[in-house]
């Protein structure tokens, strides 16, 4: 039965933010609930359909066993631990409640081993902490190792008795700042927070006799209100509040359903640190509600104003400005990140959308029109919803009737009507279909069915596909979108004025004694020194906007493959194109070093998928030693495309280069288009550009990406790219197909087992040291990383006899909210490439970096940031920075500096053909050339 959107409780999802991901899966529920105690209604969302939950992934995104899987969903479990426990204070709180590893997440000295090679003195996880520094208890040592079951009936157990505890942080010393480079005043999008209370204090209620009902205990205490105070935030057993009561206060209340007496007590057990993990996630609750305060939409999860929304009158769009705003704790204390975000909504309506559809092909326009909105996301503007379009319901219009949650029947013209106020135009549209994800309610009760949208009051959000290809549209779009960091900063200092002159935000927040910073917080960073490019006969150092492709194409590459024999196909049309371009490509191969001899000349008669495929199979069958096939195709074709690459990549493995006619279209143009063609054709049939100087030796580089291909039941490809020479230029790349919850040990073994085999063959020796740079992980799964992959990785080199090389991996995070300005000036701007922050923003829980490696054209810079999870080479942090940043400059596709090292970006270029386009495992023939270019 379908649901207007209103109807149900599936929508009740305000809540749906870093909270849940915090906390993980469907125990959550225990702090989302206290949540109710600051006046939100929240309710609990199990883990969407087909994806696994933040902690049960593996290197693929997947693959975590089942037993592995279910432990990790059952330990964030927010339930009220025994004292002996709690007697270490609030970090052993965390890790017997939130379930975060000891031996990993701490590096307790009391560990008896660390299996993933950490130092306890080194740049790992380890601690500097007096001895005793554990527990300001006088418990028994023994009991402390093995910390008894947590029961959920002791809950209300009036027996239940726990001791008061000063929450004693343990501070672990990580090494992370370097030395090396220039120094430069930054200014971040981090706003400082000053907790203004003492401390925030946790308290144990108990009910007795029991009860059960957790609303009928919300609304109990609620009853108390003048003695806790009107600013709590409980779960049904802890409380917490910003005030200090009595050692033990009990109260009494009647139960509504029966008269019955009950007896509260409420037991002060912990005073918390006010910026102490456990605050974190209702501090955010908190801020949600100030953003509210000022006006501002939630949208998703960030928060719009749609008052100031800037219209694109001649695109039919407008922008709507707002903000992504998130409180976090990091080694300079408690921030408020807050970045910039833009809404694209669309002025014309679905419906308008459709009937625009249908003037322009009646034929197949039920079938046109369900492609294109099938995946889209809309926003209905009587409520600011966005959903995700599953599919068009041609037979209902909103003259049908649906169920209501108290049972009632009614219209969808009467739905809007009654409670919007919006009389339907169009009686006869039919309905968009949106699927959510199964999920429990607070019952337990499983929540399916369908939300059904009308297309009248649905508007497309997102930037039109045809938008996209039209530069002046993009141009516009981006002069809006894409802020300088001095417009940057002004936004952000405009929200903390709207803050600050609003009584109301401003008392919310003081009710939690959080007082913001009114201006970003500045900090100091470095600009690491300038690298030196190796040519064959040259090197030279980079100039400060980090481009060198003028030295590329003028002085030789370190290894040129001769290209002898090729083969050139091309449309009959397109033959004056394919001459110019031959033409072309002989006059610039000199300077570069490339001797080239003339193609096969191969015109075809159309520009059919089967056309091409059968000549270039033809072509391969007779001429055998074919080094290269260059294809000229009309326009952009995804399917030629597609079927080329299949051809040539899987079927009959041969490098491969298709261009599109119009990017060598242009005579003005076409020196450069070529050379840049001739460098990816020198790459793909092995040949090496540049490199540069690395000082670390015997080294091997790997980098790892994840695809997820949606076509495929959310199947993942790994890309694995690992270099096999000691100059870093020679490249070995395997993929890896994982169906989901598929163990994954003997895949990887092969990935890897297979590159040290090959860094055999080339050096004849084996790498000492070994640095991965694992893309696509978030912060939910870097225990998954440390725990469940290193240990697969490391469990390769029993291949080998007495083997066991150095080993350090890098977690890489391109899609982060952080941004750096360098405040040099009166206005800020742009930082330097090479710019790098390791202390004050970074993490508490491990060894980390962010680096800015890549010059930025325009908005503001945002760099990407390295987590150390591993560091069993004991490498300090100038090493892992200016390391990160060679191999920056190390993708041959560019002649510059890119955002992430160049075998992180390798491994996804080879895991997106393989994932998207060829949907197979590229032949093994190519595995030692950079076909995927």
């Amino acid at each position: 039965m379908g649901s207007a959107p209103e109807s149900h409780p599936r929508d009740h999802r305000k809540l749906r933010s870093r909270t849940a991901g915090l906390l993980g899966g469907a125990d959550s529920v225990g702090l989302l609930s206290m949540f109710r105690g600051l006046g939100l209604e929240t309710v609990s969302h199990a883990p969407q359909k087909g994806k696994a939950t933040s902690l049960g992934i593996g290197i693929f995104g997947r693959g975590l066993p089942t037993n592995t899987v279910h432990k990790d969903k059952e330990e964030p479990h927010l339930t009220f631990p025994d004292s002996s426990v709690l007697a270490a204070g609030d970090s052993k709180l965390a890790e017997s409640s939130i379930g975060w590893n000891r031996t990993l997440g701490r590096g307790n000295s009391d560990v008896s081993s660390l299996p993933l090679g950490r130092a306890s003195e080194g740049i790992g996880r380890g601690m500097c902490r007096p001895p005793g520094a554990l527990s300001v208890s006088n418990q028994d040592p023994s009991q402390l190792s093995s910390p008894p079951p947590l029961l959920q009936s002791s809950l209300n157990s009036p027996e239940c008795l726990p001791c008061v505890n000063i929450e004693n942080k343990e501070k672990e010393i990580f090494v992370k700042r370097g030395s090396k480079g220039k120094p430069q005043t930054l200014g971040l999008n981090l706003i400082q927070i000053q907790c203004q209370n003492e401390a925030v204090y946790q308290y144990h209620v108990t009910f007795s006799p029991s009860v059960e009902c957790k609303s009928m205990r919300f609304a109990m205490l609620k009853d108390h209100q003048t003695v806790t105070g009107n600013v709590t935030a409980f779960d049904g057993s802890i409380l917490y509040l910003p005030v200090k009561l009595q050692q033990t206060l009990e109260l009494k209340s009647q139960r509504k359903t029966d008269g019955a007496e009950i007896c509260i007590k409420i037991q002060l057990t912990k005073i918390l640190e006010p910026c102490s993990d456990l605050c974190i996630p209702f501090y955010n609750v908190v801020f949600r509600r100030v953003m509210k305060l000022l006006d501002m939409k939630l949208v998703g999860r960030n928060f719009y104003d749609p008052t100031s929304a800037m219209v694109l009158q001649q695109h039919r769009l407008q922008i709507w400005p707002g903000y992504a705003a998130s409180i976090r704790r990091t080694d300079g204390g408690l921030f408020l990140l807050a970045d910039i975000s833009h809404k694209v909504i669309r002025n014309d309506s679905v419906l308008d959308v459709m009937h625009a559809m249908y003037q322009e092909s009646k034929e197949n326009f039920k079938d046109e029109f369900t492609k294109l909105l099938v995946g889209s996301i809309v926003i209905t503007r009587y409520n600011n919803r966005t959903y995700r379009i599953d599919d068009v319901d041609w037979n209902k219009t909103p003259k049908d009737s649906f169920t209501m949650s108290d049972g009632k029947e009614i219209t969808f013209l009467e739905y809007y009507s009654k409670n919007y106020g919006i009389k339907i135009k169009d009686n006869d549209q039919p309905l968009l279909i949106h699927r959510p994800s199964e999920r429990q309610n607070n019952q337990g009760m499983l929540l399916k069915g369908e939300i059904l949208l009308l297309p009248e009051l649905s508007f497309m959000t997102g930037i039109p596909e045809k938008m996209k290809k039209d530069f002046r549209a993009m141009k516009d779009l981006t002069q809006q979108i894409n802020l300088s960091p001095k417009q940057h900063h002004s936004a952000l200092r405009c929200l903390l004025q709207k803050i600050s002159k609003s009584e109301t935000a401003n008392n919310e927040m003081a009710r939690w004694g959080l007082c913001l910073q009114m201006d970003v917080h500045k900090i100091e960073g470095r600009v690491l020194p300038m690298e030196r490019i190796n040519l064959r006969n040259t090197s030279f150092t980079t100039s400060p906007e980090l481009n060198w492709v003028k030295e590329v194409t003028r002085d030789l590459s370190i290894l040129t493959v001769p290209m002898h024999f090729w083969a050139l196909f091309y449309p009959k049309r397109a033959m004056d194109q394919a001459r110019e371009l031959v033409n072309m490509l002989e006059k610039i191969a000199g300077p570069m070093g490339m001797r080239m001899s003339p193609p096969a000349w191969v015109e075809l008669k159309d520009d059919r998928v089967e056309t091409y495929v059968r000549t270039i199979q033809s072509v391969l069958g007779v001429e055998g030693k074919i080094q290269m096939v260059v294809c000229i195709i009309m326009g952009t074709r995804d399917d030629l495309y597609g079927a080329i690459k299949k051809l040539c990549c899987v079927q009959s493995p041969v490098p491969s280069q298709v261009i599109n006619v119009r990017t060598i279209g242009q005579p003005t143009r076409l020196r450069s288009v070529a050379q840049k063609i001739l460098l990816q054709i020198n790459c793909k049939l092995g040949g090496e550009l540049w490199g540069v100087d690395i000082p670390l030796k015997q080294l091997m580089v790997i980098g790892m990406d994840v695809y997820h291909d949606p076509s495929r039941g959310m199947r993942s490809v790994v890309g694995f790219v690992a270099s096999i020479n000691l100059t870093l230029t020679k490249w070995y790349s395997r993929v890896v197909f994982q169906m989901p919850h598929q163990e994954i040990v003997d895949s990887l073994k092969l990935c890897l087992v297979g590159s040290l085999k090959k860094f055999y063959e080339v050096n004849h020796c084996l790498p000492e040291k070994i640095v991965v740079y694992r893309d696509g992980v978030s912060d939910g799964q870097l225990k998954t990383v440390a725990n469940y992959e290193i240990p697969q990785l490391q469990k390769c080199f029993e291949a080998f006899e007495n083997y066991q090389p150095k080993m350090v991996v890098f977690v890489v995070q391109k899609k982060i909210s952080t941004n750096l300005y360098l405040a040099a000036t009166e206005h800020f701007v742009t930082p330097s490439p090479g710019t790098v922050v390791d202390h004050t923003i970074t993490s508490c829980e491990w060894v980390d970096f962010y680096l800015l490696a890549h010059h930025v054209r325009q908005g503001c810079g945002i760099p990407t940031h390295y987590i150390c999870v591993l560091n069993t080479a004991n490498l300090s942090p100038d090493h892992m920075q200016r390391l990160t940043f060679k191999l920056c400059h190390m993708y041959w596709n560019w002649p510059g500096t890119i955002r992430v090292p160049a075998p992180c970006k390798y491994a996804h270029k080879l895991a997106f053909l393989s994932g998207q386009i060829l949907h197979h495992e590229p032949a093994i023939q190519l595995c030692e050339n950079l076909f995927f270019l």
